[in-house]
């Protein structure tokens, strides 16, 4: 077996029962409920128009060299309904790794979307598709198809890491990444949280949602309030 240059055609599984009620959850209350840590970067953004609001899949990872889409295309064979795909690129920002091509052919495999830490092309089409795939900038430069590469190995997207099999969840907002092992415990405490933040929602809108935290925290962080202009 060669490290860096090999392919798992199986990832783990056991958190696909929780992907149903995951789905109905905004990234943001469950990031919330995470310490609000699992975020990918902001550079990695919505670049397709799905109807459906939330993307919620376990992840098939691939790790490519920068400017190579040989494991991608690969993983478009492998993922399938319930399955994100998601790909790190070293950080590569030259060469786009996949086009309207891919992408079409990737919605008909039925798998939830598509995440790549690097750029993608043919946006005028990608803009209007009815798929969730996330890039990091938009380029006509193509990829390359020599790999070396892996899939279903332990990677890095967007500054967060990501093992085979986590939940990948995104909307409009972006993507983050909930840990197989800790999905259920997240899941209790995002459902939890939902209702907190509805409610404060609705006394937002008039005006008595409550501020007393706010002067409390700046007291503790000792921090000086001066009733005057400042000269």
């Amino acid at each position: 077996m060669t490290a860096g240059n090999r392919i798992y055609l199986r990832r783990p599984a056991d958190a696909e029962p929780l992907l149903e009620t995951f789905r109905t959850l905004p990234a943001a209350v469950v990031a919330d409920c995470m310490s609000r840590l699992p975020a990918l970067s902001a550079e990695i953004s919505l670049k397709t128009a799905p109807q459906q609001p939330i993307m919620c899949g376990l992840a098939v990872t691939v790790k490519a060299r920068s400017g190579d889409n040989l494991m991608l295309h690969k993983a478009l064979d492998i993922a399938g309904r319930n399955d994100v795909i998601i790909l790190s690129n070293e950080g590569d920002r030259s060469q786009s790794l996949m086009g309207e091509v891919m992408a079409t052919y990737a919605k008909q495999r039925g798998m939830e979307g598509i995440v790549l830490d690097g750029p993608v092309r043919d946006i005028d089409g990608l803009s209007r598709m009815d798929f969730p795939i996330y890039a990091a900038g938009v380029t006509p430069g193509g990829p390359f198809k020599d790999g070396p590469g892996e899939i279903n190995v332990p990677i890095a997207c967007g500054k967060i890491h990501v093992s085979p099999g986590d939940i990948i969840l995104g909307d409009a907002d972006g993507v983050i990444v909930i840990p197989r092992q800790d999905a259920a415990r997240i899941l209790e405490d995002a459902l939890a949280y939902l209702q907190v933040d509805e409610r404060n929602f609705e006394l937002a809108k008039t005006g008595s949602l409550e501020r007393g935290w706010l002067d409390e925290t700046l007291r503790s962080k000792k921090v000086e309030i001066i009733d005057d202009i400042y000269r």
